[in-house]
């Protein structure tokens, strides 16, 4: 196995940056980037902190970000497992990179920038769904916003009904708990509670 050490010999096997590749890259929205993200209901929230990185994906009712200005972009926290393993990072360390799917296109749009996490009242209130406030809003100033190529989605037809995979044939979440914590959480009870409880903890 060869392992590539070095940008030069990165470089030597791909080759330069063609324009096209280069020149879509922006200090922030325009109209047409803007039109990906307003349409965009989920995104993997990629961030990076002392224990290392992580990547979290987010989705809500509608747009997944709320679209400030053309640099500024507000994203709920929305209930979910309080790991808030997003948050920790971004509270040490600022730097955020943001992909978004549009269900259907094969283009994604990718924002890379800072991040704050904010508890204004009015701005969690701004954000209330089914009478519930977020704990908190993810603010993204954004340093560089691009579309990405559409032959990863294509290849691996994401939205090709045929392709879809049974989730009855894969591990459901109370056995891979089970599994994980030699059966002391998880099992047949934790799946047969779990949709009720979703339910109930969406927002």
């Amino acid at each position: 196995m060869a392992a590539i050490t070095t940008i030069e010999d990165l470089e030597a096997i791909y080759g330069a940056t063609n324009d096209a590749s280069t020149v879509k890259e922006l200090p922030g929205l325009n109209a047409e980037y803007r039109a990906y993200v307003e349409a965009s209901p989920f995104c993997a929230l990629a961030t990076v902190g002392p224990e290392g990185m992580d990547c979290s994906p987010r989705g809500d009712a509608g747009q997944v970000v709320r679209i400030t200005d053309p640099r500024t972009l507000m994203m709920p926290d929305r209930r979910g497992n309080n790991r808030v393993d997003s948050l920790r990072n971004i509270v040490r360390d600022p730097r955020v990179a943001l992909m978004f799917m549009v269900p259907g296109s094969n283009t994604v749009m990718r924002v890379n920038g800072r991040a704050e996490v904010r508890t204004d009242a009015d701005l969690l209130e701004s954000f209330r769904m089914e009478g519930k406030l977020p704990r908190s809003v993810i603010v993204v100033t954004i340093d560089v916003a691009y579309f990405q190529c559409a032959r990863a989605l294509m290849r691996a037809e994401v939205w090709n009904p045929e392709r879809f995979v049974d989730p009855r044939s894969l591990p459901s979440a109370g056995q891979m708990l089970a599994a994980a914590s030699a059966g002391e959480v998880g099992g047949e009870a934790y799946d047969r509670e779990w949709p009720a409880r979703a339910a109930a903890s969406m927002w």
